[in-house]
């Protein structure tokens, strides 16, 4: 495994200085993010015993800054702030400094940024909040300038004025502190709804309110900025599946080529950014997030499945090739993310300029390269090309007489060419922390591709990775969070155990080999004695191991990932069905009861959940395989390629001790399959053609 090693962070700082000053008490942290910090004059510590009992035994406030190593303008506040001597002798002398990775401590990270989204009215990163020593928040925001501007004032007036605040009016500001967080447990509590009826009008209200919101012209839901959301996707496409409105699947259809041609895609090296900072999908927040690709791949293989449109399989295989090359650590696991500088200017590394593309390429190549990427002499970013597809490929090859295949293969020399000469640019920052819950997202992505694209080099990957969490980040059933310069730290979240419990599952269907599903059930049973609230029948996100904050979590709604009880509940039910858990399928429809009423009042923000509930609703189709050989094969590519919502699959050459097996046997010694759904069974079948037909009829 690759470390994340004190000579690595000075030969890549983004400012390196001729000679580096003594670290901080940063040093001998494995977090990259942490470790961007070492060498910053302000006298930083880690989230910890030592820090906390620092500033109550010196009576001084803390001053906690929360980013992670791919923020930009976690970057730029490094830069402008934690890098002054001035502001550093401020912070120094008046506070203790707490630097915290958002994505290593999500526990902290959630309690503090609930407070400054009540506190200010939004959130973000960084993440500033100003606690008294026993933790209580009292001043927050997102990224401070240094120096006041049009009236606003700047870090170093504010830490002034706090520092004399908490000179002078101590007692006030511990009281109003007190105060503030009273109001978060109250307003943060769990309140189960008198009416906790999970119907069909939940999903059917999300996908009218996704087409009340989608952007007819550029595809997406909502105003710039614009993140992807594949779970919206994946609930337009289902509700299409069902209903056949054409409207759903223009919706769905239209946002997946909208992002695959526009700048948020690396139309080169494959791979989604986090977000588009115009409506038109053009120009990216440059970082790249594991968890980002991990959840729209299997809106791409659902697209792909619905329309048989090539474009959505490419989409896969260039995202998860990407993963492969650049994000796969030589152990297996995936680097969490990609950072969106590069020798501190962000998006160095994928902007073209419309000479160097002529200088490398031959004059027809050239041409054809700036006509289909749509550069220009002026640029689409400061000057500079995002690589973009603003004519569909099928388009552009009707317009100038190519068949489409014929045009990607024109164009792959060229690419290919265009992306060895990035290679040799200086590239973005790497966060190399393997997370359990982010690689179940992709472990899960991989083992599913494997399937849907029929690729064994996908699902080997899956395997793999899957190999090093239980091999690596598993302890019995007591999962790790994070590995990361050859240290596995931290006790697992909720949402890593459902992930992990999910990604397991998902490679079970993809190998058949039921080691995995055995795991996955021994880690939902582990999730819920460390996590299940009885009381609320919702998931805490940690355990007593965890940081002692003044609150105990309980996210529920899905942001860029889903929450740990989309995932929990969702876990379970998939688990219930493959291993004939009643009681795990009672648990998660009583917790996807008590978020019904938040879904139907805000479901865009629910739309993982709404994904769980979407399997209630509807309950898997049971699909078994018995037999072995190209019989066997072939039936198990039907399943795979036919577009079947929540299906699940068990296949095996022969009985084995599964509780979809039981009872069942080949026909004739022919390889066999069955198909299930609500407790009633379709005539076992013998050949592909029949099993098509009985996927088909399952409407």
């Amino acid at each position: 495994m690759s470390e994340c090693t004190d000579t690595e962070v000075r030969a890549t700082l983004t400012h390196p200085r001729e000679i580096l000053p003594q670290p901080n008490h940063l040093e001998g942290q494995s977090s990259p993010y942490l470790l961007q910090h070492l060498y910053n004059p302000v006298d930083w510590y880690p989230w910890g015993d030592d820090a906390i009992e620092k500033a109550r035994t010196e009576n001084k406030p803390i001053f906690l800054s929360i980013g992670y190593s791919a923020c930009h303008w976690c970057h730029v506040m490094e830069r402008e702030s934690f890098e002054n001597a001035s502001i550093a002798l401020l912070l120094n002398e008046d506070f203790v400094s707490i630097k915290v990775d958002r994505e290593e401590l999500p526990d902290v990270d959630d309690v503090y940024m609930t407070f400054v989204q009540a506190y200010t009215g939004s959130g973000g990163w960084p993440l500033t909040a100003f606690l008294t020593p026993d933790l209580k928040p009292f001043f927050g925001g997102t990224y401070f300038p240094p120096d006041d501007n049009q009236g606003r004032p700047g870090f170093a007036h504010i830490l002034t004025r706090i520092a004399d605040l908490w000179r002078d009016e101590q007692a006030q500001v511990i009281a109003n502190a007190q105060h503030i967080v009273e109001q978060l447990r109250d307003n943060t509590a769990p309140i189960i709804p008198d009416d906790t009826t999970l119907d069909k009008d939940l999903v059917d209200d999300a996908a009218r309110d996704l087409l009340n919101s989608f952007d007819r012209k550029w595809g997406g839901f909502g105003d710039a900025p614009k993140f992807p959301s594949g779970a919206s996707i994946q609930i337009l496409l289902r509700q299409f599946h069902r209903t056949g409105e054409q409207p759903l699947l223009d919706a769905a259809s239209h946002t997946l080529d909208r992002m695959a041609y526009g700048g948020i895609y690396d139309q080169l090296g494959g791979g989604f950014a986090r977000y588009s900072v115009d409506d038109q999908w053009l120009v990216p927040h440059f970082e790249k997030m594991l968890y980002d690709n991990a959840l729209l791949v299997p809106a791409y293989l659902d697209a792909w499945q619905l329309t048989g449109n090539p474009e959505y399989a490419r989409i896969v295989r260039e995202t998860l090739d990407y993963v492969m090359r650049d994000m796969t650590d030589e152990s297996g696991g995936f680097c969490a993310a990609e950072d969106a500088d590069s020798e501190g200017v962000e998006g160095k590394f994928y902007v073209w300029d419309k000479q160097e593309i002529e200088s490398l390429l031959d004059a027809d190549s050239a041409g054809l390269i700036k006509a289909f990427y749509g550069t220009s002499d002026y640029g689409n970013f400061e000057g500079h090309n995002i690589l973009h597809v603003p004519v569909p490929p099928a388009t552009f090859a009707a317009e100038h007489n190519y068949d489409l295949d014929a045009l990607w293969s024109q164009l792959e020399a060229p690419r290919q060419a265009l992306l060895a000469r990035r290679e040799q640019r200086i590239h973005p920052g790497k966060d190399q922390k393997v997370l359990a819950s982010w690689n179940g997202l992709m472990i899960a992505a991989f083992a599913r591709a494997a399937q849907v694209l029929d690729d064994s080099r996908y699902r080997d990957a899956a395997v793999r990775a899957a190999g090093f969490i239980r091999d690596e980040m598993l302890d019995g059933t007591a999962l790790l969070h994070v590995y990361c310069g050859g240290a596995q730290k931290i006790p697992g979240y909720v949402d890593d155990y459902a992930a992990v419990a999910i990604a397991m599952t998902d490679v079970y269907e993809a190998t058949s080999d039921a080691s995995w599903l055995h795991l996955a059930g021994e880690l939902i049973d582990a999730m819920l004695a460390r996590f299940h609230d009885n009381a609320t029948n919702t998931f805490f996100l940690t355990t007593s191991a965890h940081s002692n904050l003044y609150m105990r979590p309980q996210p529920t709604y899905d942001g860029a990932v889903p929450s740990g009880n989309s995932l929990a509940t969702m876990a379970m039910l998939r688990l219930s069905y493959y291993l004939d858990r009643a009681d795990w399928r009672t648990l998660a429809i009583d917790a996807l009861g008590a978020g019904s009423d938040m879904m139907k009042q805000a479901p865009r923000g629910f739309m993982n959940q709404l994904l769980t509930v979407d399997y209630h609703l509807h309950p898997p189709a049971e699909i078994a395989i018995l037999g072995c050989g190209a019989e066997a094969d072939a039936m198990r590519r039907v399943v795979n390629s036919t577009f079947v919502p929540n299906r699940i699959l068990v296949a095996a050459d022969s009985a084995i001790d599964l509780p979809l097996l039981q009872g069942k046997e080949m026909i004739d010694g022919k390889p066999t399959a069955f198909v299930c759904r609500n407790y009633a069974c379709q005539l076992p079948v013998t050949t592909p053609d029949a099993l098509a037909e009985q996927l088909r009829s399952l409407l």
